[in-house]
């Protein structure tokens, strides 16, 4: 897959059963089992996208006897928190503009009717 780590990363996520996944690991780790149990779907299937995954540095696995268990990683997550991070302040600087555009509307037309 090309491009920056990052658009990598928001396109492995984006696919419907990583990002199951990824919203289950958000509770807390679990093993393999776990997930397919949650999601409803066949251990070989999960697996490979964890794999998928992990591969891409977004999850951890630990061993625990014969079980795999999974978890988050923190630092790529908190990447992408913070790129979508910059939209809500681009967002909220409009809508305070706006609002001062209108407030100022308002007070020209001659205040609250």
């Amino acid at each position: 897959m090309s491009g920056s780590p990052l658009q990598t990363r928001l396109s492995l996520v984006a696919e419907g059963t990583r990002f199951r996944i990824v919203e289950r690991l958000r509770e807390g780790e679990c093993s393999v089992g776990d997930l397919v149990d949650h999601l409803d779907l066949d251990q070989p299937q999960v697996s490979r996208h964890l794999k998928i995954l992990h591969d891409a540095n977004l999850v951890a696995v630990r061993r625990e006897g014969q079980r795999r268990i999974y978890s988050l990683k923190p630092n790529p997550f908190r990447e992408l928190s913070e790129w979508f991070d910059t939209f809500g302040r681009v967002w909220e600087e409009r809508m305070d503009a706006l609002d001062e555009y209108l407030q100022d509307t308002n007070d020209e037309q001659g205040g609250d009717k």
